[in-house]
């Protein structure tokens, strides 16, 4: 459920006299912790019953199905509902009489899949409330697997597709004007198959979206964790009109074909709001399309769950809290340092402090928190933001990265006045940083005045937890990663064999490994003379500083992840 049906829900029940303010802020603490529909809290928690909510959503929801699991649903009715969709909306249809077909659903507060699924199947559709448990036992019975995969999805739509351009064939591609674009775009099919494609990758967690237009064929692939995947594509004659309808989407220039352009599309998928960044690149045989997907339901936003070993959350925690200062989190782009730094900021979002950050782009909303976005079209870069900022009163800054001296200037003399500043940096390790800043040009003197850390970090996939299993690494593998088998005593290592859960990958998920610099006297009087990374680093691992690749080790001796993965993400410094 967003933000808003929650307001909406929530106000309508305190405006009726059947809840109390505490009430749902209770009910919205037991909604985080058990990601159940807040409705079905509310029933739960005891605050309201079933006929409330029924007499809240009026005609949209009709009644409750008791029995749904011993009910039985003939043929003809399951095959007015394809099985992706099922899937994804998690209903299931029980019913089709005189023109309406009536559906089974968990949540009924997301009323919106009702117009959802009239758009998409063209009947008139209504809604039974029905215990989640029951619906999926129903949707296994029913369907199985079917509709879980993109290749379901394709094969249900790709010949309807092809019969609705047909039109459209024997017409070159660089004839076709804006509006013939445009109607392109706005076949049924189309639309049908690009949301179908969305929902599937959101679905699936991916974190971008990849339509790619070769020479004789059309590829999808979806990122996850980190590591791209191909998906059942649909036929090449399909790319100018799938790319087309992102376009319209993202209100783009769809007769622009030869300059890349940038955008944003708002979706409701399922029963939350998802964010893509749209991205095109003309390439020989037409336009590549990226989408960043921004959703979230799927980041935790929660200190407890980046990734950081007791000690290292115990110390950022008490670095957070101060009233002045620098700290930066570096690594290469998709390394996680925005998590990292709105986890920071959530966890010290508190009335008394006027919080504002400058991001390039705002990726997620956070309430009680001033979010200014950089538009370089109009000059407003990170410098420009910067100075604004510090006339706006703020306690905390966050400055979406550190790109030059003059914005690394302002950060520092925002902190010597007495504020906390948090920045990202493009640097491979935790000491380079401090080298990276001394080169931009800022005296050293004033790096060790204004900066507390240095957090470098690194994206690495966990295993898979349904298919994990455990062997005894063998005395060269331990020797490669500089481990001895006194090191490891009687631990075994764990790998994952591959099943349907990950994709066969071995991996499901991801988490952070850390490289935390904390700059004492000694380390800013090297900083101070200006000396090399290396010896920066000796000497920060000499008071404790744990690097990239022995935090990635202990995640391996935790069960966590894989020698290979800690490998692949780090280096090993000699």
């Amino acid at each position: 459920m967003n933000g808003e049906q929650t307001k909406f829900i929530g106000k309508r029940l305190i405006d009726q006299g059947l809840i109390s303010e505490k009430q749902l802020l209770n009910a919205l603490d037991a909604q985080q912790k058990s990601n159940k529909p807040l409705g079905q809290v509310l029933i739960e928690l005891g605050y309201i019953k079933e006929k409330d909510l029924l007499t809240l959503f009026g005609k949209k929801i009709e009644s409750i199905e008791k029995n749904l699991a011993s009910k039985n649903i003939s043929h003809s009715v399951i095959e007015k509902v394809p099985p992706s969709i099922v899937q994804l909306y998690k209903i299931i249809p029980i019913d089709f009489s005189k023109d309406t077909l009536t559906i089974a659903m968990a949540d009924p507060c997301n009323v919106q899949v009702l117009d959802d699924l009239h758009f998409r199947l063209g009947v008139t559709v209504k809604g039974v409330l029905a215990p989640e448990a029951d619906i999926e036992q129903a949707i296994q019975k029913y369907y199985g697997d079917k509709g879980s995969g993109l290749n379901d999805i394709i094969g249900e739509i790709t010949e309807e597709a092809k019969q609705a351009l047909a039109l459209k064939k024997g017409v070159s591609e660089k004839d076709l004007d804006e509006i013939s674009l445009k109607e392109l775009a706005s076949q049924t099919p189309v639309i049908k198959l690009l949301n179908l494609i969305l929902t599937q990758a959101i679905k699936d967690k991916a974190s971008d979206i990849h339509l790619e237009p070769f020479e004789d064929d059309f590829k999808i692939r979806y990122r996850v964790d980190g590591a791209l995947y191909e998906m059942n594509a649909p036929p090449q004659s399909l790319a100018l009109a799938l790319t087309s309808r992102v376009k319209v989407m993202a209100n783009l220039d769809i007769a622009e074909r030869r300059l890349p352009q940038d955008g944003r599309i708002l979706m409701d998928i399922g029963n939350h709001q998802v964010d893509l960044r749209v991205s095109t690149l003309p390439t020989v045989f037409g336009e590549s399309v990226v989408m960043r997907v921004l959703d979230k339901s799927v980041v935790s936003l929660s200190l407890e769950q980046v990734g950081m070993c007791d000690a290292m959350l115990k110390e950022f925690r008490r670095l957070i809290r101060k009233p002045n200062g620098i700290i930066l989190v570096t690594g290469p782009t998709g390394s996680g340092k925005t998590t990292t730094l709105y986890s920071a900021l959530r966890e010290i979002n508190k009335i008394e402090y006027k919080i504002i950050t400058t991001e390039d782009p705002v990726e997620y909303d956070i309430e009680g928190i001033v979010q200014v976005p950089i538009i370089p079209k109009i000059n407003l870069n990170f410098a420009r933001c910067l100075r604004a900022i510090l006339r706006q009163d703020p306690d905390i800054i966050m400055v979406g990265e550190i790109r030059d001296e003059e914005t690394a200037e302002i950060a520092i003399q925002a902190s010597l006045t007495g504020h906390l500043v948090f920045s990202t940096l493009h640097t491979n390790d935790a000491p380079g940083a401090v080298t990276r800043l001394i080169d931009m040009g800022i005296e050293p003197f004033l790096i060790t005045s204004s900066l507390e850390a240095v957090i470098a970090q690194r994206l690495i996939r966990t295993i898979c937890k349904k298919c994990k299993e455990a062997y005894k690494p063998s005395d060269i593998l331990l020797q490669e990663v500089g481990l001895t088998r006194s090191d490891v005593g009687d631990r075994n290592f764990h790998v994952g064999r591959g099943c349907s859960v990950c994709n066969q990958t071995g991996y499901k998920g991801r988490t952070a490994i850390f490289e935390f610099l904390i700059l004492n006297d000694v380390l800013k009087e090297l900083v101070i003379e200006k000396a090399p990374t290396v010896v920066l680093r000796q000497r920060a691992q000499e008071f404790g500083m744990r690097t990239l690749r022995e935090d990635g080790l202990i995640k391996v001796l935790d069960g966590i992840t894989t020698i290979e993965e800690v490998v692949r993400e780090t280096q090993q410094y000699t």
